[in-house]
């Protein structure tokens, strides 16, 4: 037999549940022909996996790489990891499906901060175009979700008025063309602008074209809102027959798991992903703001933020306890202030917190962005991390924003903490069940039937790990610093990673489901 790989002596750990087994992997024409005994094989390349596990290269079902994906530096550090494949368009905010300027000038402006600038959409731009550009432009998989505030905003600008019957049926068209050009779901971001403004009637219509594919929602409250948060999604997935996915599911254990087996015992497809870590990431506008700043609308916000400095200095002494708990991530033009805290930078800048923050917005056009600590932080949300991602619904997402210099670390090392601490460490998950919640489960959710597996005649995306070293470097402190214990990894059966070093191959795809 000949092969164009063979990877050799290696623990296979293939994503099915069963116990992991001594075997070589014979790869040719892009999938996985041979799974057994190969040592009469001849390959043009033969990997030594001995003393390491080859598992099936794994899925980040939330990683905000929509423009970032082109960067050497993310693709590097999503592989270091073994993790094959982003799926992007994220929390109902990304550059497709656009038919206006102004549609595709908000994504691009009021999203800055997470999804970046993207290197060579400059205008409206369709979810077929999307998808070809990164189509073998990068080593990573991607798929693409269709996002609904960017729908809602192409066709109701920044209103935030209810969608009337023209207006949903306007939208139903361009979720249907985006579905039909290849999109793996519809994503929802209930705490961003526009989408804060739809309502669960207008959700369930445009969720109602999915036909299996997943609604996956950044919801409108978690930690002790996430009740509120969850009924609506049980309350869309009910109207609509969609199967739901809760984005970054996070906070008490107590709150959330019976959450998910109450949706589960109605009749609820329920799925969620989550990263293992205690702070978050997003735009500082999205945590300061007050409801009555229109932040859909830029121009309105910053003449606002202009004209209402005693108004918002008087409500924003109720944030004087979360101030320190805001750590910057990205703040154009204040650079010197990336990685402090915000009474740290606003200390630095001779002004209290809250008028540091309205500058701030004001002169970043509300392009800041930041990391945010849990007033939870500490053994109890610990604890609270390992109990949700033991739950067979759970998936790994990564929630990775890679723009600005002082990012949060999980783009770097969730996936890698996931399998150095959650399971060689703590032993929260087995190897086996690993590959199920980062591989296996998250392809089938998505429609990518042919990954997840080491087996014959899936595509070999594929990850060489070495269990006894595998482990997140990435800190707070130091966010850009890349895994370490995964050396080899092949895409579509072409080695992007070899000794823990890009090759220069970019045989990503842009993957559609199977229906």
């Amino acid at each position: 037999m000949t092969f164009d790989v063979v990877i050799s002596g290696g623990q296979v750990v293939d994503g099915t549940g069963a116990p992991a087994f001594r075997a070589d992997v014979g790869v040719r024409g892009g999938r996985v022909e041979a799974v057994g005994r190969l040592e009469a094989a001849r390959a043009a390349l033969v990997v030594d996996a001995a003393g390491r596990y080859v598992l099936p290269g794994m899925i980040d079902c939330h990683a905000h790489g929509d423009a970032a994906v082109f960067d050497r530096e993310v693709q590097r550090a999503a592989l270091r990891q073994g993790v094959t494949t982003f799926v992007l368009g994220q929390d109902g905010l990304s550059f497709a499906p656009t038919t206006s300027a102004a549609a595709f000038d908000h994504v691009r402006r009021y999203f800055a901060a997470v999804n970046g600038s993207h290197p060579s959409a400059d205008g409206p731009v369709g979810v077929a175009e999307l998808l070809a550009g990164y189509d073998r432009a990068t080593a990573l998989n991607t798929a693409y979700l269709v996002p609904h505030g960017t729908v809602r905003f192409d066709v109701m600008g920044p209103g935030e008025a209810a969608a009337g019957p023209d207006e949903l049926r306007a939208m139903r068209r361009r979720v249907e063309l985006g579905l039909s050009e290849g999109a793996a779901g519809l994503s929802s971001g209930l705490e961003y602008a526009p989408g804060r403004y739809a309502d669960a009637g207008e959700l369930a219509h445009l969720c109602a074209p999915l036909g299996g594919l997943p609604y996956v929602t950044h919801m409108r409250g978690y930690g002790a809102q996430a009740p509120v948060g969850m009924a609506e999604a049980v309350e869309i997935a009910r109207r609509s027959g969609a199967a739901v996915h809760v984005s970054h599911y996070h906070g008490p254990a107590a709150t959330l798991l019976p959450l998910v087996r109450d949706a589960r015992a109605q009749g609820v497809d329920l799925t969620f992903d989550t990263y293992p870590y205690l702070r978050s990431s997003t735009i500082l506008a999205m945590v300061t703001l007050p409801p009555w700043v229109p932040a859909a609308d830029t121009d309105r916000a910053l003449a606002l933020l202009e004209s209402s400095r005693v108004r918002l200095a008087r409500e924003w002494e109720a944030l004087d306890d979360a101030w320190p708990r805001i750590t910057l991530s990205h703040a154009p033009g204040f650079e010197w202030a990336e990685g402090m805290t915000l009474p740290a930078a606003a200390a630095e800048h001779g002004v209290e917190p809250a008028e540091f923050c309205r500058t701030l917005l004001m002169e970043t056009r509300l392009e800041a962005g930041c990391v945010m600590a849990r007033p939870d932080e500490g053994p109890a949300g610990e604890e609270s991390v390992r109990a949700i991602l033991r739950d067979p619904g759970h998936t790994g997402g990564s929630d990775g924003i890679y723009v600005g210099g002082h990012p949060h670390p999980r783009g770097f090392g969730a996936f890698a903490r996931y399998l150095g601490r959650h399971v060689r460490e703590l032993g929260d998950l087995t190897w086996e069940q690993a590959a199920v919640h980062l591989a296996s489960h998250p392809a089938r959710r998505f429609g990518l039937l042919d990954r997840g597996l080491v087996r014959r005649g899936q595509v070999a995306d594929l990850a060489v790990v070495d269990p006894a070293t595998v482990a997140d470097t990435a800190t707070y402190d130091n966010p850009r610093s890349p895994a370490v214990g995964v050396g080899d990894v092949l895409v579509g059966g072409v080695p992007v990673l070899r000794g823990g070093r890009l090759t220069g191959a970019t045989p990503g795809r842009a993957l559609r489901p199977t229906a």
